[in-house]
């Protein structure tokens, strides 16, 4: 494949009488960890829904390999979001009634992965963060460092070609965060995930490749510019 995995063109995006997205420019190359900074509520969030296919523009096109990922429908994106996406959110979304093994396992037995394999697989992802012996817990039984090295194995178990992280390490002391980052970006590379990390912290951007800066819903990203 020649040329960015994921592009975003002059996007907008209004919540009642919240204009979130004003023509915001993104590009995402494969491999690379791409950081989109700015300030609480200047729309970067809103654009990573956007790109991940969870929240629709109003205007503006979105493409990944090629595919209009606006015009699909909400099954052909979800579908998208099971096979080719990953997510780590801020405090982690475990499933509180599923232990961390099984919540690692989720996005494959969803995709229709048998259990052992599934489980099989899960359990060399949390090997590889570092909490392999977390597997019989559940999430309300381990620290949030902890849960969120957890939501790191479950978002790149299925092997996906993008990873979304909004502000993963939000909830963290800074100790955890490094070690949440260091972890999510070393787990990336080796995978060949490009990952999309939304933060406001230079600290947490600094593990990236690349910067793009959000103000009052704009983003300009200079490899789009001609």
């Amino acid at each position: 494949m020649t040329g960015p995995l994921l592009v975003g063109r002059d996007l907008h995006k209004t919540f009642g009488a919240t204009q979130a997205l004003r023509g915001a420019d993104v590009s995402v190359r494969a491999g690379e960890v791409l950081a989109v900074m700015g300030p609480s509520g200047s729309g970067k969030s809103t654009l990573l829904h956007c790109l991940a296919g969870i929240v629709t523009p109003d205007s503006g096109s979105i493409e990944y390999q090629g595919r209009d990922l606006v015009a699909m429908s909400d099954a052909e994106r979800s579908a998208l979001r099971r096979t080719d996406f990953g997510f780590v959110f801020q405090f982690g979304q475990l499933v509180p009634e599923l232990t961390c093994l099984e919540n690692v396992a989720l996005p494959l037995r969803l995709g229709g992965v048998k259990r052992k394999v599934a489980e099989a697989k899960a359990r060399q992802w949390l090997e590889r963060v570092e909490v392999g012996e977390l597997g019989a817990r559940r999430p309300g039984d381990v620290s949030g460092g902890q849960g969120q090295r957890v939501a790191v194995a479950r978002a790149l178990v299925g092997d996906p070609q993008v990873v979304f992280a909004d502000e993963p390490t939000g909830a963290l002391d800074s100790l955890n965060g490094e070690t949440v980052m260091q972890l999510l970006t070393e787990a990336a590379r080796s995978a060949n995930a490009a990952v999309v990390l939304v933060t406001h912290e230079a600290r947490v951007a600094a593990h990236s490749d690349r910067e793009i800066v959000v103000r009052d819903g704009t983003a300009t990203d200079r490899e789009l510019v001609s």
